[in-house]
């Protein structure tokens, strides 16, 4: 698992955890059945609270990316192909839902903002 966190960003890092550990698990680099850190010692090796670790654990549990074994930890779940690219898929479109309005309160159409990703991507 390689994390790279930043207190400088505009996201909450729960959310940079949440995002990075969900790319690895949708990229199959953390495969079906792979034990997270507990939670105390991802804290510690990131240099953040338990309760940041907490919230990003559960957000990929609501996410159904990972699952927990009471009294043993918290695991990758297995998805197959078509579920790994669903779960992509929804998280993209829900990220890209969220800088729409954005884009929409400048007046870009939507080919202006093709012509922008192209551009960065």
């Amino acid at each position: 698992m390689n994390i790279a966190l930043s207190n400088t960003s505009e996201k909450p890092i729960y959310q940079q955890l949440f995002e990075q550990i969900s790319a690895q698990i949708l990229k199959d680099e953390l495969e079906s059945g792979y034990s997270l850190p507990p939670i105390r010692q991802a804290a510690v090796e990131l240099g953040i609270s338990i309760i940041t670790v907490k919230k990003a654990w559960e957000e990929l549990e609501r996410s159904g990316l990972i699952y927990t074994v009471t009294g043993k930890g918290c695991f990758v779940a297995e998805l197959s192909p078509d579920e790994r690219l669903q779960k992509r898929n929804e998280m993209i479109i829900k990220q890209m839902g969220d800088s729409a309005s954005y884009y929409k309160s400048f007046g870009v159409t939507i080919e202006e903002v093709i012509e922008l990703l192209k551009k960065i991507y």
